[in-house]
């Protein structure tokens, strides 16, 4: 059984910091990464990250948030610096067997919120 647990979300002031982590239980993935949802908004791409390295970032956030990965820890964090309100959403985690294919197979985290206030 397929198990994420997310932590990390919170309130923060514009221009601050927070840093989400997605521990995976039940089996590997080959990518791991964020999504995000605004209210009345469509789910969109934060960052992925394969077992490799590579990554894709959204260019909203590019140069703002960082994706890294525990392999052995099956986990995978998100450092977002320079928060702006605009990065107000629910948070989910995401992983799956193909990176160039996210919507393949892919399991989801229950979501954290993240709040940045202006």
């Amino acid at each position: 059984q397929v198990q994420f647990v997310e932590s990390g979300g919170g309130l923060v002031q514009a221009g601050g910091s927070l840093r989400l982590s997605c521990v995976a239980s039940g089996r590997t993935f080959n990518f791991m990464g964020w999504y995000r949802q605004a209210p009345g908004k469509q789910r969109d791409l934060v960052a992925l990250i394969s077992e490799t390295g590579n990554t894709n970032y959204a260019d909203s956030v590019k140069g703002r948030f960082t994706i890294s990965r525990d392999n052995a820890k099956n986990t995978v964090h998100l450092q977002m610096n320079n928060l702006k309100p605009e990065d107000t959403a629910v948070y989910y985690c995401r992983a799956g067997p193909d990176f160039n294919i996210p919507r393949y197979n892919s399991y989801w985290g229950q979501g954290t919120q993240v709040t940045v206030s202006s």
